[in-house]
């Protein structure tokens, strides 16, 4: 079922206040636990890409030539926050930072910043 709809029946619901029996408020505390199983996890894993991105940026800025993921990765492994795999590193350099990050294509892509 999608999160909207699951949504719409938690607002109807509320918006019968004293009037919904019992069942109807404890499947609507199932579903709102249901709605937010996956919020604290995202939450988590955006504070996480923010700790590491002054980290990788800093030590990108020091680079002379574009590198692959993997050499950027092991240059900046131990000062990345616990948890900061070469899987979300590799997805944040391509993905969430692609707008302050530049891949050149080739066999082995490469990464600088933009000027």
């Amino acid at each position: 079922m999608k999160k909207s709809t699951l949504q719409t029946i938690v607002d109807y619901i509320d918006s019968m206040e004293d009037l919904a029996p019992q069942t109807m408020i404890d499947a609507r505390a199932e579903i709102v636990a249901e709605l937010n199983k996956g919020a604290e996890k995202a939450q988590a894993n955006r504070d996480l890409y923010d700790k590491a991105h002054d980290v990788v940026i800093k030590a990108m800025s020091k680079l002379t030539a574009p590198a692959p993921i993997s050499e950027i990765f092991a240059e900046v492994e131990n000062a990345l926050p616990e948890g900061m795999t070469k899987g979300k590193f590799q997805y944040a350099v391509t993905r969430l930072w692609s707008d302050e990050i530049v891949k050149t294509e080739g066999k082995v892509n490469t990464y600088s910043l933009k000027a």
